[in-house]
């Protein structure tokens, strides 16, 4: 008879441990969409107070696009700002203290007061192996985590580099478990005409970012959420 209600017990007890488990699972699921679903729509409006905004920059042309963005931005309204690039960019970050240093000109605002700037592992370095990226990767995904969960900024603003999708899918990660509801701005690279670069097709796919723009009309066809707002530069 005891050994009979000891069976009992183990199914029960089982039982139990499964149904947690789903409603878990459910719980996280429901969150997830709950998140992709608030994130591709319209931000509503705010009280016009600054907001903490990260910008991504990248090698190439796109910290000079990030630039020509920021200049028309209100710059009151994004602040503090904080750059951040790769481990390995720092021409990026000296071209947004060059840029810096120009508001600061204009505004008499001391640079530092209105900016900081960062470094992040870089996920793959160009021509690297993809067995190695897998460690390198993984230790830029930490870093990332570490470097926002210390800023935890209101906005971020991307325009395709390589660097931002760790960052973003951090920030997304933020807004299921509640840390922080990061507004992800994406901005896609003029020189994408007729597709989307893969950070951008990431971000566009999985409903990560809360906006997303292109600059050309037949990309905004293509891809019907993306919002066009012309040329940029």
């Amino acid at each position: 008879m005891e050994k009979g209600n000891g069976c009992c017990f183990s199914i029960m007890a089982s039982s139990a441990t499964i149904i947690i488990f789903l409603i878990g699972i459910t719980l996280v699921v429901c969150r997830v969409l709950y998140a992709m679903y608030w994130s591709s729509k319209p931000l509503r409006k705010r009280a016009p107070q600054p907001v903490s905004t990260l910008v991504v920059l990248g090698s190439g042309g796109h910290t000079a696009e990030m630039l020509n963005l920021l200049s028309v931005l209100q710059k009151d309204r994004f602040s503090p700002r904080i750059y951040i690039a790769a481990a390995t960019d720092n021409m990026s970050l000296q071209k947004a203290r060059l840029f810096e240093n120009s508001l600061a000109d204009e505004t008499g605002v001391r640079a530092v007061k209105t900016a900081q700037f960062l470094q992040i592992y870089r996920s793959r370095e160009v021509g690297q192996s993809y067995i190695t990226s897998v460690w390198t990767t993984l230790l830029a995904i930490v870093h990332a985590l570490q470097l926002m969960i210390k800023i935890r900024p209101q906005v971020i603003i991307c325009n395709g580099p390589g660097t931002c999708i760790p960052l973003c899918a951090i920030a997304f990660l933020f807004k299921v478990i509640g840390i922080r509801w990061s507004s992800i701005f994406y901005v896609e690279s003029i020189a994408r005409v007729k597709r989307l670069s893969l950070s951008g097709l990431l971000l566009y796919k999985l409903r990560i970012a809360d906006e997303f723009f292109v600059q050309w009309p037949q990309l905004q066809r293509k891809y019907p959420r993306a919002h066009y707002v012309g040329c940029l530069m």
